[in-house]
């Protein structure tokens, strides 16, 4: 694939890299981990293949060989030869066909899976783009124009799914079939997240409590990979503590000393000293990071069986979809 131009900031990007917190590396990898693993299912890959996460602006993209993508998460709105193709399925495209995006018309990130995955070199067992160290990815740093990527050998499924499709005469085919419209950010009515209380819960004030169940807060610029930055009501401890910092997981909302709530994310740091008021639940994770800077949320308290049971009823759910893949290719038709 060339990229002719490169959009806003479009990173290579995989489930992350774990293993390698206690040496103070950082987990990365795809911020919206739902969209992320569907697109390598629709497409035929049963591993952790590397795709392209795009934000706010997408790329442009010229296929130098016959592939087979999907694009998932949000709606950046993208056209082959001028016509918009549809997200959440299959897409067979000729070598020479170009992808392009335009505007953002619901959530804000979104990933262009490849049969097979992009070929990037692992860096201690992941292809995720980490910029802060400059590892991973393609040259540990976002695409620019004019890059070449390479992508890996498909898989038996992807060419299985490839073959259907195929057509030389096109310059892409869309399956009618997609993924459940459920995990379209655009099925998204309100900006309710989900959360348990945090190890710090009971030290807030009750106003503080009150506040972060009752009231909106709105995300703000200053909101990157590492964490989304919330402003609203102060949050405070009902009094000074000291806290020795300590292990932090995606989802974490910690609250520093001025009382705004930060919501860590994919490249968070791997421990970290303010006390924490929320832990988000995981079935919401892409609820959040599909959030623009200026939109507003409201935070609502559920219970660790609830969190549990929406994180059951997610998976349960990206079963059916391997599954109905299975069956669609059992019944040797990826259309109709």
């Amino acid at each position: 694939m060339r990229i002719i131009k490169s959009g806003l900031q479009t990173t290579i990007q995989d489930a992350g890299r774990y293993g390698y917190q206690r040496f103070g590396v950082i987990v990365s990898g795809v911020m919206d981990q739902m969209a992320y693993r569907i697109g390598n299912i629709l497409v035929g890959n049963q591993g952790n293949e590397a795709s392209i996460e795009m934000t706010m602006k997408g790329p442009e993209i010229e296929f130098e060989e016959d592939a087979l993508i999907t694009i998932t998460g949000g709606n950046l709105s993208p056209t082959i030869d001028g016509n918009l193709i549809k997200l959440w399925r299959p897409i067979y495209v000729r070598a020479g066909t170009v992808l392009k995006f335009g505007g953002c018309t619901s959530g804000c990130r979104a990933y262009l899976a490849v049969g097979g995955g992009i070929d990037v070199p692992e860096v201690m067992d992941s292809r995720s783009t980490y910029m802060r160290a400059g590892i991973g990815g393609h040259e540990g740093r976002a695409l620019k124009d004019d890059d070449c990527l390479k992508l890996c050998k498909p898989g038996e499924r992807s060419n299985e799914i490839l073959k259907l499709l195929k057509d030389p005469d096109q310059p892409y085919v869309e399956s009618d079939w997609s993924s459940a419209s459920e995990w379209s950010t655009e099925e998204s009515d309100e900006n309710i997240i989900r959360f348990i209380p945090g190890r710090e819960w009971s030290l807030f004030t009750q106003e503080s409590q009150e506040a972060f169940t009752g009231e909106e807060f709105q995300l703000t610029p200053q909101s990157d990979r590492m964490g989304f930055r919330f402003k609203g009501a102060q949050l405070q401890l009902s009094e000074k503590i000291d806290m020795i910092s300590e292990a932090v997981a995606f989802g974490t909302v910690q609250v520093p000393s001025e009382g705004n709530p930060i919501i860590l994310l994919a490249d968070r740091q791997t421990a970290g000293g303010y006390p924490k008021i929320a832990q988000i639940a995981t079935a919401d994770f892409s609820k959040v990071v599909q959030l623009k800077p200026g939109e507003k949320v409201r935070f609502k308290k559920i219970t660790h069986k609830e969190a549990e049971k929406l994180f059951i009823e997610q998976e349960e759910h990206v079963q059916q979809i391997e599954q109905g893949i299975s069956l669609k290719l059992r019944e040797g038709g990826y259309n109709g």
